[in-house]
């Protein structure tokens, strides 16, 4: 095996993150018009499950990866914001790094939660309908998601979901894009 060479520099400039340095965008899904779901979505590493090709702060800020992408999701201010109901055809694990998290998934009709303190870490099975919420801490709070497999697909939403989000003006057309309601 050949074995690259890379230098300090090139390494700097093109394989690291600077948190402090990286915007995101607040519509990269569905999800992010209905109130308690607002949050901002920052492709760190790889192309996430992204519903909004359009927006250029959804670029990775590190290109390509091979068999994963990893993604910041900052909570705005007050506790209860994150994801809603949604499923993958890959596994997602979960990471608090900034205040309290809480993954939950529904078993059946049932939801259930786990709280997850940073550094916690849960993954959650294919096909499970999951979402996070912070609660607690504060805008500063920061969730590491990390989604599986060479092909992550698009987002299944749950239909409450779906419906709340038509309520906002938006939808997912056949190909899994976002596009606003006429």
């Amino acid at each position: 095996m050949d074995i690259p060479r890379i230098s300090a520099a090139e390494m700097e400039a093109k394989h690291v993150v600077r948190v402090g340095d990286c915007r995101g965008s607040d519509l990269a899904y569905l999800d992010q018009r209905i109130p308690g779901h607002e949050r901002e979505i920052v492709n760190v590493v790889g192309m996430n499950v992204t519903e909004n090709l359009e927006d250029p702060d959804l670029e990775p800020k590190v290109g390509k990866a091979h068999g994963f992408s990893l993604v910041y999701n900052r909570a705005k201010e007050g506790s209860g914001s994150g994801a809603a109901l949604h499923a993958h055809q890959t596994e997602e694990i979960f990471v608090p790094m900034i205040g309290s998290w809480e993954v939950f998934w529904l078993e059946g009709e049932d939801e259930r939660a786990v709280r997850l303190d940073p550094l916690d870490v849960i993954s959650v099975p294919i096909g499970i309908y999951r979402g996070f919420r912070l609660v607690e801490g504060g805008a500063d709070s920061l969730m590491l998601a990390i989604v599986g497999g060479p092909d992550a697909g698009h987002v299944s939403w749950h239909p409450s979901v779906i419906e709340r989000a038509r309520e906002t003006g938006l939808e997912v057309d056949e190909n899994g894009n976002l596009r606003e309601l006429d």
